[in-house]
């Protein structure tokens, strides 16, 4: 199971990580911008380890309730998911 999974968390994580970059590109130049819904959902769907970082690499959203808590407790529900499930 894990040769399967790990995959693909990383590369929902990388998706992640990549829509933070854009989305704070996008502010930048005031141009239209990527949904919290979307951003959210991806942290919530596996991608919140690449979300997190987008945040904190960037300081994109993090003044935001939502992501400032939301996003590091999705993670810590995905870290022991997969510790879980792998033991």
């Amino acid at each position: 199971m894990e040769k399967i999974v790990l995959p693909i968390l990383i590369v929902l994580n990388l998706f992640g990580f990549v829509l933070m970059s854009l989305d704070k590109y996008f502010a930048i130049k005031q141009r239209s911008r990527i949904s919290e819904r979307s951003l959210l959902s991806m942290a919530f769907i596996g991608g919140s380890l690449g979300v997190y970082f987008g945040m904190v690499i960037f300081r994109h959203k993090t003044r935001k309730f939502s992501f400032n808590i939301g996003v590091p407790l999705m993670m810590a529900l995905h870290f022991f998911l997969y510790w879980y499930l792998n033991t």
